[in-house]
């Protein structure tokens, strides 16, 4: 197996976890915390895409962000700004994230995923050891950065899962 089709199994699990997290939910229950301050489920899809899409975006040449240029922000309630990946949000910026439905976060995630699918399945395994971010140290290689988004994106996933379980019935 090639590095690029291990990377693509490993992220080829996003669509289904997001999916069963929130596929049938009305725009209240995206939006529902299980307490205050707490992550509702479609700020846990809307920041794990955005996360994705960001990072993403830095390593493809000329590429800007799904999020600015495709018309997304309008439909939660937010304004196409590169920066808000909803990294350090406070409890009130977590509240100000409102898809307007399930469509909504669906569409935007299978865009940045159709981007990182491209992505992956034009690596080398010679292309791994790229230094991406010097920010870091140790400075952060392709390989690193790509498992980085990975990990964050399914924890996320799993959080949205978990919070789904305890919505009111």
């Amino acid at each position: 197996m090639r590095v690029n089709e291990l990377l693509a199994e490993g992220y080829g699990r996003l669509p289904d976890l997001v999916r069963g997290a929130v596929e049938g939910l009305s725009a209240d229950q995206l939006h529902w915390a299980p307490g205050p301050g707490a992550n509702s489920i479609g700020w846990l899809v809307w920041h794990l895409t955005r996360v994705q899409d960001d990072h993403i975006t830095d390593l493809v040449d000329g590429a800007e962000q799904l999020w600015v240029t495709g018309g997304y922000a309008a439909r939660f309630g937010l304004k196409p700004q590169a920066h808000d990946t909803g990294y350090g949000h406070t409890p009130d910026q977590v509240e100000g994230v409102r898809p307007e439905s399930t469509e909504a976060l669906l569409e935007y995630f299978d865009a940045v995923y159709a981007r990182t699918r491209a992505f992956i399945g034009r690596l080398t395994e010679d292309e791994l050891d790229k230094i991406v971010d010097e920010r870091w140290d140790p400075p952060v290689s392709l390989a690193v950065r790509l498992v980085s988004i990975l990990d964050d994106d399914v924890q996320h996933a799993g959080q949205a899962a978990y919070v789904r379980g305890l919505l009111p019935q």
